[in-house]
């Protein structure tokens, strides 16, 4: 069962309706609002703790343990990144070096569109090098 534990998070202003997003990728918009990764290369800020409609207030853990949603069954130990839906998705160092890897899978999921448990470090990005 995936699980929390203890997260540093802020508030962002919700970009777009991200009602149906809770537990996805989300990064900082040029506006300085929080809208859902949309590209494999995209920046994660944090992972969505709420489900905020356009204007409202986004909870985004930028760092800890949290519930994420995968793309596929995700493993204990798979490092992971953001997919172009914003979904967690298993990515390797040193082979995925466009995309940001950003957290390490601590609970796995069994398939996709299953809930994981990651531990996530959006403060200082690093692509896959």
């Amino acid at each position: 069962m995936a699980l929390e534990s203890i997260q540093q998070k802020r508030s962002f202003v919700a970009g777009a309706d991200l009602s149906a997003k809770q537990f996805y990728f989300v990064k900082l918009s040029a506006s300085n609002t929080v809208v859902l990764c949309a590209a494999v290369t995209d920046i994660p800020i944090g992972v969505l703790q709420n489900t905020p409609t356009s204007g409202d207030a986004a909870d985004v853990c930028v760092y800890g343990e949290t519930k994420i949603s995968s793309a596929a069954a995700l493993a204990a130990g798979a490092t992971v990144g953001t997919n172009a839906s914003g979904q967690a998705a298993a990515y390797v160092a040193g082979t995925d070096t466009t995309k940001y890897i950003v957290g390490q899978v601590t609970v796995a999921s069994g398939a996709a569109n299953g809930i994981a448990s990651a531990l996530i470090d959006c403060a200082s990005p690093a692509r896959g090098a």
